[in-house]
C-alpha cells in the first residue's frame, strides 16, 4: 500500500515542483516547517532507499552534516537549534543539571522542564512571536515555558505516546487555520531513530528498518504539505540534534572504582559525559587520581578546549570527565543491559555525532549540495528566511546563506 502512495505522491510532486521556484515570494509571507528526527546520524539515509529524503535534496538542499553542540545530548541540543546560542550560552547544559541560584533540572521532571528560569536566550518562536509572527511548536525542547514570558500560540506538552502520524496532522491543521491566526513558524519533534538507537545500536537492521518508516512518513507527510493552497510559500526543513554511536559493556570505566561516589557534592549528565563538583577540601585528592584513568579525557572546566564551546556557564560543574569514542562511563558496575546498543554525547568532533540536514522550498536552492553548518545556525537561517531581526547567536549566517536563493 505505501508504495503505491508514495508514486502517486511522486507524480503530485512533478507537477508543483515549479511552485515558487523563482524565489521571489516576500519574505514576510513564507512559512518555515521543520521537523527534527531524534538521534538521525548523518549516514542512515545511505544505507537504505530512503525515496523521500532524496526527493527533498533533488528538490532543495543537503548539508554534508550538521555538528552537533557540545555535549552532544538532546535537550542541549534542540534549545541551541532554538536558539543560536551554545549551551554555555543559553543554559541548558545538559539533560540535567543544578543552578546554583533555581536548583536542580531534569529532562523528566515537568516541574522543571516548564520552569522559564532555566531557559536562557531566545528561542525563534520568541523571535517571531515579538515580531507579531504567529508560531506553533509540537514537543521542541523549551516550548513548554514562557521564555522571555512567551511561549508559541500554538503548543503541546511532551506525551511520547502520540503517534507520529497525529503529530503530522496536528501540523498540517495548523497551516489551514485562516490566514490571521495561521502560524508561519511551525517546529514539530519525533523522538526516533533515537529510541531505536539506544536499544539496539545505530549499526542494527532495526534501525534501517526504521529509517525506511520515518522517510515513508515525510512522503505522507510532504504530499499533505502539496495539498495546501500555501504550499509554494512553505519552506520545509528535515533535521536532527546528533547522533548515535555503539557502546558495549566491554568499553565501560566505572569512575566509584577510582574516587568513591561519596567524595562528590555533585554529578551531574551520564554516560558519556559525567560533569562533577568533589566535596569541600577532596578537589586536589580527586583532581590527581582522575588522571590516571585510562580512556576517558578529564578537564578542568576553566580548561575545556575553546572548541567545545563549554565550561563557562556556572552551572557546569567543576570537573568534566568524558568517554573516549565508543567507550562508557559511570557509577557502579555496568548493568549488562545498559551499555548495549548505542549512546550519544561524545566530542561533537566524532564523526558519529553529526546529523542530517535536508530542506526544500521558495528560499532554497534546487539540488544544492551545502557544505556542513552546526546546529547553531539553524537560527539565523530561519530569521533569514522570514525576514526577522534576529537577537545576538552564536550561529553563523555565513555557513549557510549559501543554500538560499
Amino acid at each position: 500500500m505505501y508504495r503505491v502512495i508514495l508514486i502517486v505522491f511522486v507524480s503530485i510532486g512533478f507537477v508543483f515542483s515549479s511552485c515558487g521556484s523563482e524565489g521571489r515570494i516576500p519574505a514576510q509571507e513564507q512559512y518555515v516547517v521543520m521537523l527534527s528526527m531524534d538521534g538521525f546520524r548523518w549516514d542512515y539515509a545511505s544505507r537504505v532507499e530512503t525515496p523521500w529524503l532524496d526527493y527533498i535534496a533533488s528538490n532543495g538542499v543537503i548539508a554534508e552534516y550538521v555538528k552537533p553542540a557540545f555535549p552532544s545530548k538532546t535537550f542541549p541540543n534542540h534549545y541551541s537549534m532554538a536558539t543560536g546560542l551554545y549551551p554555555d550560552n543559553h543554559g541548558i547544559v545538559d539533560n540535567n543539571f543544578t543552578c546554583p541560584v533555581h536548583g536542580t533540572f531534569r529532562l523528566g521532571d515537568r516541574e522543571s522542564v516548564e520552569n522559564s528560569v532555566f531557559y536562557l536566550g531566545e528561542p525563534i518562536w520568541v523571535t517571531a512571536e515579538k515580531q507579531d509572527v504567529t508560531t506553533a511548536s509540537f514537543f521542541w525542547v523549551g516550548s513548554e515555558a514562557p521564555v522571555q514570558g512567551i511561549q508559541p500560540t500554538y503548543w503541546k506538552r511532551f506525551d511520547g505516546r502520540v503517534p507520529f502520524t497525529n503529530r503530522m496532522d496536528t501540523v498540517i491543521s495548523w497551516l489551514q487555520l485562516e490566514e490571521e491566526v495561521r502560524p508561519r513558524l511551525v517546529t514539530f519533534y519525533f523522538q526516533e531513530p533515537d529510541s531505536q538507537g539506544h536499544r539496539t545500536g545505530p549499526d542494527s537492521p532495526e534501525i534501517d528498518a526504521l529509517v525506511m518508516e520515518l522517510d515513508s512518513l515525510l512522503g505522507n507527510f510532504i504530499g499533505m504539505l502539496k495539498e495546501l493552497p500555501i504550499y509554494d510559500k512553505i519552506n520545509f526543513i528535515v533535521t536532527s540534534d546528533h547522533g548515535m554511536t555503539e557502546v558495549s559493556p566491554d568499553r565501560y570505566v566505572n569512575i566509584a572504582s577510582f574516587t568513591p561516589r561519596d567524595w562528590y557534592e555533585r554529578s551531574h549528565g551520564g554516560n558519556p559525559m559525567l560533569h562533577v563538583t568533589p566535596k569541600e577540601g577532596m578537589m586536589d585528592s580527586v583532581w590527581n587520581i582522575l588522571q590516571t584513568i585510562e580512556n576517558v579525557s578529564v578537564w578542568k572546566k576553566e580548561d575545556v578546549p575553546a572548541r567545545l564551546n563549554y565550561g563557562t556557564n556556572p552551572r557546569i560543574e567543576e570537573i568534566i570527565i568524558l568517554a573516549d569514542s565508543t567507550w562508557s562511563i559511570g557509577w557502579g558496575k555496568p548493568r549488562s543491559n545498559y551499555y548495549t546498543g548505542g549512546a550519544h554525547g561524545w566530542d561533537n568532533a566524532k564523526k558519529d555525532m553529526h546529523t542530517i540536514f535536508y530542506a526544500m522550498g521558495p528560499s532554497f536552492k534546487k539540488g544544492h549540495r551545502h557544505s556542513s553548518i552546526e546546529v547553531v545556525d539553524l537560527y539565523p537561517l530561519i530569521t533569514k528566511i522570514m525576514g526577522l531581526e534576529p537577537a545576538e547567536v552564536d550561529g553563523k549566517l555565513e555557513r549557510v546563506e549559501g543554500m538560499l536563493r
